[in-house]
């Protein structure tokens, strides 16, 4: 095999996906996945420590979602910064192209009891993040906590509902779900 392998990492994504769809999780080994990619088992491990962190996509959705809050503009309150933060992973990470792989990843992750405590934590350190970059535009403690708990309440609210149906467009669906989200807590 070729010393330097284009899009290896999502050569590997890809071929896991598709073996724990189809054998599952726990049936799956990382030389099946490389060998699947047309990669090394070395190679895998270049890019993952383990088979779990296949599936886990590094921080780019806590990059995505903190990104957009820095970059929204000055004036914009925390609900607005939530906003931009939901727009940004609809444009990015919830297209319509990736709807399948999506979908798959999700069912694999609910099918498997080690990979769904994984991602309670990774929804914890998420929310970690966004709340710290709330309170880096100078939102107080207690609204920035709730903000960035309803936006990944309303995040996590929409992709069950996106990836139940294509053709529907994330940020429409992220945007209404923090929008009844807002206005329940207010109903408080």
């Amino acid at each position: 095999m070729a010393r330097w392998d284009p899009n290896a990492r999502q050569r590997l994504e890809r071929a896991a996906l598709e073996l724990f769809v189809r054998q599952g999780y726990d049936r799956t080994t990382v030389a099946e996945i490389a060998e699947r990619a047309g990669l090394a088992k070395s190679t895998f491990f270049r890019h993952f420590a383990d088979k779990r962190e296949v599936l886990s996509g590094g921080d780019a959705l806590t990059r995505l979602l903190t990104g957009a809050v820095a970059a929204a503009p000055p004036g914009a309150g925390p609900r607005q910064a939530v906003e931009a933060a939901l727009a940004a992973v609809g444009a990015q990470a919830f297209t319509a192209e990736r709807h399948e792989t999506v979908r798959e990843r999700q069912q694999v992750v609910a099918a498997n009891p080690e990979l769904t405590e994984r991602e309670l934590l990774k929804r914890e350190a998420l929310a970690a993040a966004l709340t710290a970059a709330l309170r880096e535009r100078g939102v107080p403690e207690p609204t920035a906590v709730l903000a960035a708990v309803l936006g990944l309440l309303a995040l996590r609210a929409a992709l069950a509902r996106w990836t139940a149906r294509p053709g529907q467009d994330f940020t429409a669906l992220a945007l209404a779900e923090l929008t009844a989200l807002c206005e329940a807590a207010a109903a408080l």
